[in-house]
């Protein structure tokens, strides 16, 4: 069963009912070799000793027809509950289920947007949940602000049977990836695809096809995937985000971002054919 986004201010937790408990960016779970990730139930944090700075539970929908609760916690450290551990978000997503990848997405874009929104940016006064739609609601100017999506494009750039990937300074040694970049006001996904590569590596593309989406909840980005081909140009790193690039066969791939990446996604995609 997949996720389903409902909208419950009314409604209360029962005890069990899965709640998403987030830490910065780690998240309250257990796993298993073949059994995937498993996550809480109310009652699994009834008695915790951390549930005292756990900010009140807010329902972002139904996982496998059960209530979804996100429970946001400040801090930077804490003494996990009994038979659970805290997980860096971005280890579980090769094995999260698709319906458990789009809770956590939810939840975890939910969250960075409550924070960040607590007080109204026309007036300054303290804002209240919208009743009738995910939104939040100044009621001193009326102002309505809803959840902020902000996408980015990534590119598979292909000539002949290479690939072209680079090394950004933010990424781990050793490992390459494709081009990706946000979206600017006032442009279309395609123009930014364009823009990107042109801007990270100095080269002009052709032939850019849609391929797929995927949420990244880092904090709040949708990845939108494109396929094109080389037109024109040569690898001319910016210096500033990207510090190499090349062209590279099947045979001479070197280290890819891990599964459950819409860049390994894209990846995997052209190894196959």
């Amino acid at each position: 069963m997949p996720f389903t986004h409902r909208h419950a201010l009314e409604a209360k937790p029962a005890a069990v009912d899965y709640c998403l408990v987030i830490l910065g960016d780690r998240l309250l779970a257990r796993t298993a070799v073949d059994l995937g990730v498993a996550l809480p139930v109310f009652k699994d944090v009834a008695d915790w000793s951390g549930h005292s700075q756990l900010h009140p539970a807010l329902h972002t929908g139904l996982l496998d027809n059960r209530p979804l609760w996100l429970l946001p916690i400040d801090g930077d450290t804490m003494v996990p509950p009994a038979g659970w551990e805290w997980h860096e978000t971005r280890s579980l997503l090769a094995v999260f289920t698709p319906a458990q990848m789009h809770a956590v997405s939810c939840a975890r874009e939910l969250s960075w947007w409550q924070n960040r929104h607590r007080y109204c940016g026309h007036c300054g006064a303290p804002t209240v949940d919208a009743h009738a739609e995910r939104a939040k609601r100044c009621p001193s100017c009326q102002t309505v602000f809803y959840p902020v999506v902000s996408p980015a494009v990534i590119v598979a750039v292909t000539r002949g049977d290479q690939l072209l990937l680079a090394h950004n300074r933010n990424f781990r040694p050793e490992m390459f990836s494709l081009l990706a970049g946000f979206v600017d006001p006032g442009e279309t996904l395609e123009q930014a695809a364009v823009r990107e590569v042109r801007e990270e590596v100095g080269i002009e593309i052709g032939e850019l096809r849609y391929v797929t989406s995927h949420p990244w909840p880092f904090p709040n980005s949708l990845m939108v995937g494109f396929c094109a081909t080389y037109r024109s140009g040569e690898i001319a790193v910016d210096g500033q985000e990207i510090e190499q690039a090349g062209w590279y066969s099947r045979e001479t791939l070197p280290e890819i971002p891990r599964p459950g990446t819409l860049a390994h996604s894209l990846i995997t995609r052209w190894l196959q054919g």
